[in-house]
């Protein structure tokens, strides 16, 4: 992997990288997200990361994509991941670029993963619970929107040992800090309760979006002004 940090580095570094036979990885099978609502959350935790989060140093966020620890172990597929220090390869369109296989990201496992909550049948809090531990991830959040397999819609567990614990925060010491909140709101005029990022200060990490607007309210009450002191903003 290639780190952003390093100046003497450049992206034709990535084809210098010896790469294992991944023929026989599965990084996509076509399944479906399995609701509207999972897939806008999804999007929105993505999205807002990668518009606003500036840690100062680099980091993927990605949905809904397989990670693969060694070749002889199956995927597992988070529903949202963050990792920072490592940045994506440059041709996602090649078969060892597809999937996060952790041998092209410095052998980095993701630090935070989400998963949400769409039914019963996940075992976000049984299998996938041993899974995330059993490989490595630091910060494994579980959102609960309807409550179906946990008392809070939110949960958040800490890596101890083999196995992980309760946090009674949902602050990440990434970058600058990283944190996550539930928001009650409208994501593309779909008012509810979403989960969403905030910075180390417990400020919203705003959408493409929502940026823009607030960006235009701003310029709006500028020329206001302006026009009270008899000064044309045009």
């Amino acid at each position: 992997m290639i780190r952003e940090t390093d100046s003497s580095a450049s992206m034709d570094d990535w084809d210098d990288i010896p790469v294992p036979d991944v023929s026989n990885l599965i990084t996509e099978d076509d399944t479906p997200v399995d609701n509207q609502f999972s897939e806008m959350q999804m999007r929105l935790l993505t999205e807002s990361l990668s518009t606003s989060w500036r840690p100062g140093i680099p980091f993927v966020a990605m949905a809904n994509v397989g990670v693969y620890v060694a070749l002889n172990r199956p995927a597992v597929v988070p529903d949202v991941l963050v990792t920072t220090g490592v940045s994506r390869p440059p041709d996602l369109m090649r078969k060892d670029h597809r999937a996060y296989l952790t041998w092209m990201f410095d052998g980095k496992v993701p630090e935070v993963v989400i998963e949400i909550v769409s039914n019963k049948k996940g075992e976000e809090l049984g299998r996938k619970f041993r899974e995330y531990a059993h490989i490595g991830v630091r910060w494994y959040v579980v959102f609960d929107p309807l409550r179906q397999i946990q008392d809070e819609a939110l949960a958040v567990f800490e890596l101890a040992g083999k196995g992980y614990k309760t946090m009674d925060t949902a602050q990440f010491p990434l970058g600058p800090g990283l944190g996550l909140k539930l928001w009650e709101g409208e994501f593309e005029r779909l008012r509810g309760t979403w989960l969403r990022w905030v910075d180390g200060e417990g400020k919203l990490l705003l959408t493409g979006a929502e940026s823009a607007e607030r960006q235009k309210l701003r310029a709006d009450r500028l020329a206001a002004k302006l026009r009270e002191l008899g000064v044309d903003p045009e």
